[in-house]
C-alpha cells in the first residue's frame, strides 16, 4: 500500500510548480477470542447458510457456484467473469480448519474495563462521535442503534502491534496490456495512544493528542528514492488527518491538501482512505449501514508468495496460489459505509462494502462503488499471522498481501508487506533506531531524511 504515498509527493511537486492550490460485554470479547474452532463440522460437502464448508474442499471454476454464499460479492463477480478481471482457469482454493487466535490479554482487559463507559454522540453534521473511549474494543458486542458504525469503530480501534516496521515492502501495478511496474518501500506504523501492549505506555510521551502515524519512504526505483510521507491520525476523531510529504528537490516537508486523499497515485488503485489495511477515513464523516452477519471464505494465517510478483501469484489476476495456504470460513460482519451528505461533495466512492472479521475486527475484503453506485474496485486482504512478543500469535499483525482490482480502468495493484526475504519487525523486535518518535511521527522528522 506504500506506493500511494509516493504519489502524494509527486502530486505535491506538481502542485507547487505548475498549478495553484484548489479551492457486550466482556464475555463477548472473550468468546470472540476463543482459542480455536473448526470448519470441518459441515452439514454437507457444499455447506449451507447455517453450516460451513468441509475441510479439504477444493473450490475451482467448475464448482464455485456451490460455495458462492460464502463469498463476498466481489469474489463472486470474479468467478462469474463478468468484468475485465476474472478468476484464472486454474484457480484452486482449498478449505482448511478455522483457527481463531485469542486477542491479546491486555487488549481484552482494556475492553472489559473501558467499553462500559463508551457512548455515541450524535453530531449536528449528521455524523457520530465517541465519548469515553480509553482503550480496547469500544463495542465488543455491537448492536442497534448504529450497529454498522459501531462495527466500523471497532475496525478503527482493533488490536495491531503498537510498532510495525516493514523494511522492504514491494508494491506492483499491472495494466490491461500486462505491463507491470514495481517499487520498494520502507514503512513505519506506530500507535501513540490507547496502547495495550505489555510494557508500553498507554500514551507515548511527547505524542499526546496523536493516535496513529504512518511513515513511509521510497527505496526503489532510484529516481524516486527519498520521497517520503507521514500520515497523522488524532485522538480527537473529528480532527482531520494531517498528511505531510517530503520532496527531495525541496529538502523539506510540505502539507498535502485534504482533497488529495481521494486521488489514486503512482500507478496504484488505492486511495489514502484504504490505508491501514482497508479503512483510513474520518469516522465522524461516515454513515454506516449494517447489512448482515455471514460466513465468508478468507485467507488468513497465510504464507507469503514463494517468488516476487508476478511469480508466486496466479496470473493474470494476481490471485493467491494454493502454496499460500488454506482458506478459512470466518464469521464476518458486512457493513456499507458512505460519506454523510455534508461531507460527500467531491468524494470518490458512493459506498464501500466491508467484510469485517468478527474475531479480530480486521478487514478481509472490500467492494468499492463509484458515485453512480456501479462496481469500481474489489480489494482482498490476505493476512499473515505473526508471533508478537509478550502477546502471542496475532492475525492482524500488519504483515499481509493486499490486492486491489479496478474493474472500470482495467488496472490492478498488489502490495506485499514485507517483500520476499526481507525483515518485518513488530514492537521490541524492531531496531532501536525506529524508537525515534520525532523522526518517524512528525513533519519535522521528514526533514531529517537527507541530512
Amino acid at each position: 500500500m506504500k506506493l500511494l504515498l509516493v504519489g502524494l509527493v509527486t502530486s505535491l511537486v506538481f502542485a507547487l510548480n505548475v498549478i495553484p492550490a484548489r479551492a457486550q460485554s466482556a464475555a463477548a470479547v472473550t468468546s470472540r477470542s476463543a482459542t480455536a474452532s473448526t470448519a470441518g463440522n459441515a452439514v454437507n460437502a457444499s455447506g449451507d447458510a447455517q453450516g460451513s464448508i468441509a475441510v479439504g474442499t477444493k473450490i475451482t471454476t467448475q464448482n464455485w457456484q456451490a460455495y458462492q454464499s460464502y463469498m463476498p460479492d466481489g469474489m463472486v463477480a470474479l468467478f462469474q467473469g463478468v468484468y475485465y478481471w476474472k478468476m484464472p482457469a486454474d484457480v484452486q482454493m482449498e478449505v482448511g480448519p478455522t483457527i481463531i487466535h485469542p486477542l491479546p490479554a491486555n487488549y481484552v482487559a482494556a475492553t472489559e474495563k473501558y467499553s462500559p463507559q463508551v457512548s455515541i454522540v450524535e453530531l449536528p453534521s449528521g455524523g457520530l462521535n465517541l465519548r469515553g473511549y480509553s482503550g480496547g474494543a469500544p463495542f465488543p458486542n455491537p448492536g442497534e442503534p448504529h450497529k454498522g458504525w459501531k462495527i466500523l469503530a471497532d475496525v478503527w480501534y482493533r488490536y495491531i502491534p503498537h510498532l510495525i516496521v516493514d523494511s522492504h515492502g514491494i508494491s506492483c501495478g499491472q495494466n490491461s496490456l500486462g505491463n507491470i511496474n514495481c517499487g520498494a518501500n520502507e514503512f513505519v506504523g506506530r500507535q501513540l495512544s490507547f496502547n495495550t501492549d505489555p510494557g508500553v505506555p498507554s500514551t507515548i510521551p511527547g505524542a499526546e493528542g496523536k493516535f496513529y502515524t504512518e511513515w513511509f519512504m521510497t527505496l526503489e526505483p532510484e529516481n524516486e528514492r527519498y520521497n517520503a510521507s507521514v500520515v497523522i491520525s488524532y485522538v480527537d476523531l473529528s480532527k482531520e488527518q494531517d498528511i505531510y510529504a517530503f520532496v527531495p528537490s525541496l529538502r523539506r516537508a510540505q502539507r498535502v491538501a485534504s482533497s488529495a486523499r481521494c486521488s489514486q497515485y503512482s500507478g496504484t488503485d488505492f486511495t489514502s482512505d484504504e490505508y491501514r489495511y482497508g479503512f483510513n477515513a474520518n469516522l465522524t464523516q461516515m454513515n454506516v449501514d449494517f447489512i448482515a452477519e455471514k460466513k465468508i471464505l478468507a485467507l488468513v494465517d497465510a504464507n507469503f508468495p514463494a517468488a516476487e510478483y508476478p511469480g508466486g501469484y496466479d496470473m493474470p489476476l494476481g490471485w493467491p496460489m494454493p502454496s499460500w495456504g488454506k482458506w478459512q470460513v470466518r464469521d464476518a460482519y458486512v457493513i456499507s459505509a458512505s460519506k454523510i451528505p455534508s461531507a460527500a461533495s467531491g468524494y470518490c466512492y458512493g459506498k464501500r462494502v466491508m467484510y469485517v472479521d468478527k474475531a479480530t475486527s480486521a478487514t478481509l475484503w472490500l467492494d468499492l462503488y463509484d458515485m453512480q453506485m456501479k462496481y469500481w474496485k474489489f480489494g482482498g486482504f490476505f493476512l499473515k499471522t505473526l508471533d508478537v512478543p509478550g502477546v502471542g500469535p496475532v492475525t492482524s499483525s500488519g504483515a499481509a498481501v493486499e490486492a486491489m482490482w479496478d474493474m472500470q480502468n482495467k488496472h490492478s495493484s498488489v502490495f506485499t508487506d514485507p517483500g520476499l526475504g526481507n525483515p518485518f519487525y513488530v514492537n521490541e523486535l524492531a531496531p532501536k533506531e525506529f524508537n525515534d518518535i520525532t523522526r518517524y511521527t512528525t513533519a519535522s522528522g521528514l526533514n531529517q531524511i537527507m541530512q
